[in-house]
């Protein structure tokens, strides 16, 4: 680890395993005091299993093993009366807050016509409404500060439409629109705003039980089936390879990157 973030303090939200995990275990390891953030209880409407508390408590052991402090924090990113409280009570205690990485999220694949009411809420409110929030909660810090670096995580369906999941495809292009707005209203406070776009990545989020729900859906119209292919030979990628996208946003070695869209997608957003 080359100390990027040291002296620094991150916040990250769906900490408690998947891609969140591995963003707070790397910004420790980089030297940043982490506050990690999740709701820990049951997620609508996903087919894969929700984290649970003993989930954020492996991610703070592992993380607190390079010697820094992480805080855990359960809350609901879709409240922001609660999820503020907490954040304001976390940074607080860690004396600053330098960065932010919204990574919570969820995706329901289905056919167009089996897109439910509550589907199409669930995804937007968690999605793009818990990633507003997330950013209304913490940017204050970062103007008291001085300035930092936010990241939304979005995805691939951020870039490029992708067939069999319009609730998720909707939102994640929202998150990319929001970063953009964000980084130009924040942008006089040193305050950098970049949203990140992965392919299918190991996590629970893609499963069996997820690939199954894709597979099921797709047959509504199977010529579509290729527009969820990568470009690159490979299936899915790492949660390492987001993290590295990731680290760079965070760290100064990105210091006039800002309103970017950075995809880690395998191509598939131009294939």
């Amino acid at each position: 680890m080359s100390g990027l973030m040291r002296g620094k303090v991150v916040l990250v939200t769906g900490a408690a395993r998947g891609q969140g995990r591995e963003h707070v275990v790397r910004m420790a390891g980089e030297g940043a005091d982490v506050i990690a953030v999740d709701l820990c209880a049951t997620l609508p409407g996903v087919a894969y299993a929700s984290s649970e508390p003993t989930d954020l408590d492996t991610t703070v052991t592992l993380a607190q093993q390079s010697g820094q402090r992480v805080l855990p924090v359960l809350a609901d990113v879709r409240d922001l009366a609660v999820l503020r409280d907490a954040i304001d009570g976390a940074v607080e205690e860690l004396g600053r807050l330098d960065a932010v990485v919204a990574n919570a999220g969820i995706c329901i694949p289905r056919a167009w016509d089996e897109v439910t009411e509550e589907i199409f809420r669930d995804t937007m409110d968690v999605n793009v409404t818990g990633t507003w929030n997330t950013v209304m909660a913490t940017a204050p810090h970062l103007v008291t500060a001085g300035g930092g670096s936010i990241v939304l995580m979005s995805s691939s369906a951020g870039l490029k439409v992708q067939p069999f999941m319009i609730p998720y495809t909707t939102s994640k292009f929202a998150v990319r629109g929001m970063a953009k707005a964000f980084a130009a209203e924040l942008a006089r406070f040193g305050i950098r705003v970049n949203s990140v776009h992965p392919t299918g990545v190991d996590t629970a989020m893609g499963s069996r039980a997820m690939l199954t729900q894709v597979a099921k859906a797709s047959m509504a119209d199977p010529r579509l089936r290729g527009m969820l292919v990568n470009m690159q030979p490979v299936e899915g990628i790492s949660v390492e390879d987001v993290a590295n996208a990731v680290l760079f946003l965070v760290s100064d070695a990105s210091r006039h990157v800002t309103a970017h869209a950075m995809a880690v997608d395998a191509g598939v957003s131009e294939f």
